[in-house]
């Protein structure tokens, strides 16, 4: 239910795009999203990115090498399709274009793009990106994963040892993006993952993003030639940039979860019979109906704004976390509301609330938790680092 008339602002090819993921999510993934979801697994995940890919979804929103170089609105659009299904889907979707491949795009040589970018565009290659340590989530600076040149000279190899803690894909990638210490500043590595040295292990039992592949990553003396390092970036300004693209994508893909929620409360409430008539007749029901109904139509428009603004002058990194942190929060909010208007159905798996608000609660602090980005946006608004 569009109350604010937010299609009208979209092009006719944007509706398009919307249109065709959406008739992926309800072919491919809808149907068996919450037996994934149950079961804590993702079967056939390489078939899934090779269709995710066929239809131009991985690393849409870049220019070149076998991308669709779609708009960021075209790119904001998918997201929340395929989050309205399950973030784990989006997730896999995100960290493939907007870490991985964005990393490459953005600060990879021309050798590197050619090698990985065509067959991670269609699906064949699935990447990963480990910057996240057991130790280090919100403070990366410190990450105790290091590379270092073995022998002298600019052709060295590098020897990488360290961990890297839930990585999205991680045991199912055929190249991880790995940031390590090195004595020139923290520094991107092109890792295959058949190298000697890599290996992933599965994370099990997580109760949130259950339909999604989440990993521990340990390289022990994984040796790299020396064009394995992007070769001009240094600093965290490198991993942020990538978080900054995936962040963009999260803020999108919330207000997916949040409108699948919502539409299963406002079904739900008028089907749903107590003395003698809907629930949704009763004003606390519309009264909670109502607030989902506008933190929804609010930040599906900030959404759009910044998709707008990122099509045309860029977003600066406060802006990406005014929609993440407000986004998720609401979504949150609107899947809890839904939660209560399902009553006792609104743990089961038959519905998604419960699946969605699940997942919502790693959407919430991963790329960020929400004291950082509060943090961003002080910084921003006072021009003092409040982060120590």
């Amino acid at each position: 239910m569009d109350l604010a008339g937010i299609d009208d602002m979209l092009t006719a090819d944007e509706k398009a795009v919307r249109a065709s993921v959406r008739q992926l999510c309800a072919s491919s993934i809808d149907p068996h999203i919450a037996e994934w979801f149950e079961s804590g697994d993702l079967p056939g995940i390489r078939d899934l990115a090779r269709e995710l890919g066929g239809l131009g979804l991985l690393g849409m929103h870049l220019q070149g090498y076998g991308c669709a170089g779609m708009s960021a609105v075209d790119y904001g659009l998918a997201c929340l399709e395929l989050e309205a299904s399950d973030s784990g889907i989006r997730s896999l979707v995100s960290v493939q274009g907007s870490l991985a491949m964005f990393a490459i795009w953005e600060h990879g040589t021309e050798e590197q793009k050619l090698q990985w970018l065509p067959s991670m565009a269609t699906g064949e290659a699935i990447g990963c990106f480990g910057l996240t340590e057991p130790d280090h989530g919100s403070d990366p600076a410190n990450m105790r994963t290091r590379a270092r040149h073995d022998g002298a000279g600019d052709t060295a190899d590098w020897i990488l040892s360290g961990s890297k803690m839930w990585i999205t894909n991680g045991s199912v990638a055929d190249v991880a993006i790995i940031w390590a210490q090195t004595d020139d500043g923290i520094r991107g590595f092109v890792v295959p993952t058949d190298t000697p040295g890599f290996s992933a292990r599965l994370i099990k039992h997580k109760m949130s993003l259950r339909a999604s592949v989440t990993s521990e990553l340990v390289l022990d003396g994984v040796r790299l030639p020396h064009d394995a390092v992007f070769p001009e970036v240094r600093g965290l300004v490198g991993p942020l940039s990538c978080l900054n693209e995936a962040r963009y994508g999260i803020l999108w893909g919330a207000m997916g979860a949040a409108r699948s929620s919502f539409q299963a409360a406002l079904e739900y409430a008028g089907q749903r019979e107590q003395f003698g008539r809907p629930i949704s007749g009763f004003q606390l029901t519309q009264s909670k109906l109502a607030g989902m109904a506008v933190d929804l139509t609010t930040g599906t428009l900030l959404a759009l704004h910044l998709g707008r603004r990122k099509d045309s002058v860029g977003l600066r990194p406060e802006q990406v976390s005014i929609g993440k942190l407000n986004n998720v929060t609401k979504a949150l909010e609107i899947c809890r509301t839904a939660r209560t208007i399902l009553g006792a159905n609104g743990i089961s798996l038959e519905y998604p609330v419960i699946r969605h608000m699940a997942n919502l609660e790693s959407v919430l602090t991963y790329e960020g938790t929400p004291e950082m980005h509060i943090l961003v946006i002080g910084q921003a608004l006072t021009g003092q680092a409040a982060f120590r």
